[in-house]
């Protein structure tokens, strides 16, 4: 499946975004869906993920309560709504997808199988 993201850019602390994965190239229904984070000199890191229907998700303990992760699986579209942005978000955000056949919901890097390229997100103080 190929993914790209969109959405990022540069907001004040306490704004909102709302970050965009489309997906291409497979049933996206099928597949386990998360969002990671890179922020500069850190490794990257899990943010959310959401099961094939939607009806089970995960969050880091950083995010919960302030990000929504969601899916649209008539568009083939995965959303972050991220609210209550701080400046220790900043990063840069990537989708991802774990292969068709696994239904859990994981927050190892090692677990998924493809990656979008990635959109900034900045909040400024």
């Amino acid at each position: 499946v190929q993914l790209q993201a969109s959405g990022g850019g540069l907001v004040q602390a306490g704004g909102s975004l709302r970050l965009s994965c489309a997906a291409s190239g497979r049933t996206f229904s099928d597949h386990v869906m998360a969002w990671f984070r890179q922020a500069p000199g850190k490794e990257r890191e899990f943010v959310a993920g959401i099961s094939r229907n939607g009806g089970s998700t995960m969050y880091a303990d950083s995010v919960k309560g302030r990000f929504t992760i969601s899916r649209d699986n008539a568009k083939n579209t995965l959303y972050l709504q991220m609210n209550s942005l701080k400046p220790e978000d900043t990063a840069v955000y990537y989708c991802a997808a774990r292969r068709g056949w696994l239904i859990t919901i994981t927050a190892d890097i090692e677990d998924y199988m493809y990656w979008g390229q990635g959109t900034q997100v900045t909040v400024s103080s």
